[in-house]
């Protein structure tokens, strides 16, 4: 007697290869290596299912999980695709599982570890950084790497890593406000930080340390007894100035006022009659000058001799 051994041709494709989920704040993304076949035309089409912790396999469609990951080319299935809200819920024990599909042929199943987004979730920078100097002090506001929907399950707390710039680096935190003040920094300097968080989920008492945010660097204005002093030293400083000043022009005035009288003297003026004649050489100059001069009587002065030396009488007495 002759037994045929008959080989399931669901198995004959091979199972997708190195498959991994990415839980990356809110996302939620299952990827995978593509099934090459050589001698097939149609292409090679992919399922995933998922359950929770003691439940049953689900299909993911549109009305179990929000998207559709089944038979699809592509090999990547984004549960978070639809909104950052969508995919499994944050604190479910998840398991996924994958296979190939051609036709009436299909893989092996593959299945993932099972995960709990909180416990396994790669916590990244917090975003939307505003700085804004202050008086000796930095203010900054952000907000969270992903919005929590229960803060009574998981929350964040923040940490700000600073330091002048070229000195040694401080952390401050934690903090549960997503604005901090940095104080007691010293004015004009320039500042540089990052600002981490950090994920509690309390249910597990599990901490997931976020990424370091990109380094950026401000600088710090003028508090209240800085600017006191700007105000006395500029006063001060123009006040001494002013008195250098003063005294330098006292003193160039008391060596060179001859000079300073020269130049501030005013020129010897042209006659008006002449002014015009040279203006117009046509004209009478000289009777023009005879008809304004009034006539004046000749005048003398009366001299008397009271008295001469003997010497200078004789003199006179001869020429008489």
């Amino acid at each position: 007697m002759t037994t045929t051994l008959i080989f399931p041709t669901a198995l004959w494709l091979p199972t997708p290869q190195h498959p991994k989920i990415r839980l990356y704040n809110a996302e939620q993304v299952l990827s995978w290596e593509p099934v090459a076949l050589s001698n097939s035309t149609r292409p090679v089409v992919y399922r995933v299912q998922f359950k929770y912790t003691d439940s049953e396999w689900f299909m993911t469609d549109i009305m179990s999980i929000g998207v559709n990951c089944t038979q699809i080319t592509a090999t990547e299935c984004d549960f978070t695709a639809a909104s950052p809200s969508a995919g499994f819920p944050m604190d479910f024990n998840v398991t996924l599982r994958l296979r190939a599909e051609l036709g009436a042929l299909h893989s092996a199943w593959v299945t993932m570890p099972w995960f709990q987004h909180y416990r396994n979730v790669t916590v990244g920078p917090p975003e939307n950084i505003e700085v804004t100097p202050g008086e000796g002090s930095l203010i900054i506001r952000f907000s969270s790497p992903f919005d929590i929907a229960d803060t009574s399950t998981a929350l964040f707390w923040y940490y700000v890593h600073y330091w002048e710039k070229g000195g040694i680096q401080q952390v401050k935190g934690p903090f549960r406000s997503n604005s901090i003040s940095l104080d007691n920094l010293k004015p004009f300097r320039v500042y540089c930080l990052q600002v981490q968080a950090q994920l509690l989920w309390n249910k597990s008492n599990i901490f997931r340390l976020g990424h370091l945010s990109n380094t950026s660097c401000y600088e710090t204005m003028a508090d209240a007894s800085t600017e006191l002093q700007q105000v006395i030293l500029i006063s001060v400083g123009t006040f001494s100035l002013l008195s250098v000043l003063a005294g330098a022009c006292f003193f160039l005035v008391l060596k060179y006022r001859g000079l300073i009288k020269y130049w501030f003297h005013t020129p010897p003026s042209i006659p008006l009659q002449i002014e015009e004649y040279l203006k117009d050489p046509t004209q009478p100059i000289l009777e023009v000058l005879d008809k304004d001069s009034s006539p004046k009587d000749d005048v003398w002065d009366s001299v008397s001799i009271i008295s001469f030396p003997e010497k200078e009488q004789e003199d006179v007495l001869q020429t008489l």
